[in-house]
């Protein structure tokens, strides 16, 4: 089983003058779901390297039994140093794509044109491919096959508009998940904030925020070993 994790560059919280990154949980979580599965995981990031970390996300009160592993194993966090430039993967490289979320995906890979293309591709594939909480942002210029937004007419999730609301920064992001897809014709949904909450639709996995990242990570798994991966 070969994953690829693709992880944001962006680090400038809008124009507060504040740092953001990807959070560290759901960068953790669900790298530790895909090695304990025997997975062979490539990180990748637009500038390569080692991507900006969401400062907030490392604060003792979002720490989990992931994060502490994390920071107890010197070999993640050299992966996690050094990883490779988004312009150098491929699909047909790898049985699924996991994207982490933190703020810094809703400035560069929903921009990204490269992104845009690696996730048309393992949709076109057939392959899974799963982003939770902010990282579905990354889907909003994605198309279908027939040209219509990826996430029309197909159930999905991400960070909730009273999420966003409740870290104070409705107003500071570029666009809200929630308002985009449905003003894409998705067929959004949601569970309580903060609470674990997976919507599968078929192939296309999507959690709401840092809670759903695990289940999200344990989807891909099945479904990719359903597949004779």
């Amino acid at each position: 089983m070969k994953v690829l994790m693709v992880l944001t560059s962006h680090d400038q919280l809008g124009n507060t003058g504040l740092k953001t990154g990807f959070w560290l949980e759901e960068f953790a979580a669900p790298y530790f779901v895909f090695k304990d599965a025997g997975a062979e995981i490539v990180l990748a990031s637009p500038a390569g390297g080692q991507p900006p970390l969401d400062p907030k996300s490392d604060l003792p009160e979002f720490q989990t039994g992931y994060t502490q592993r994390f920071k107890e194993d010197p070999a993640a966090q050299a992966a996690l140093a050094n990883t490779v430039l988004l312009s150098s993967v491929r699909e047909a490289d790898f049985d699924t794509v996991f994207y982490p979320g933190g703020h810094g995906p809703l400035w560069d890979l929903a921009e990204s044109t490269l992104s845009i293309q690696l996730i048309e591709a393992f949709d076109r594939a057939g392959k899974p491919f799963g982003l939770v909480c902010h990282a579905p942002g990354a889907l909003r210029h994605v198309k279908a096959a027939n040209g219509d937004p990826i996430v029309k007419g197909r159930r999905v999730t991400g960070f909730t508009n009273g999420e966003e609301a409740a870290v104070e920064l409705t107003d500071v992001v570029p666009f809200l998940i929630e308002d985009e897809f449905k003003a894409q014709g998705g067929l959004y949904e949601k569970g309580p904030d903060w609470a674990p909450y997976l919507v599968v639709d078929g192939r296309f996995v999507t959690g709401q925020n840092p809670a759903s990242s695990e289940a999200v990570a344990h989807e891909l798994v099945s479904q990719v070993r359903a597949r004779g991966q």
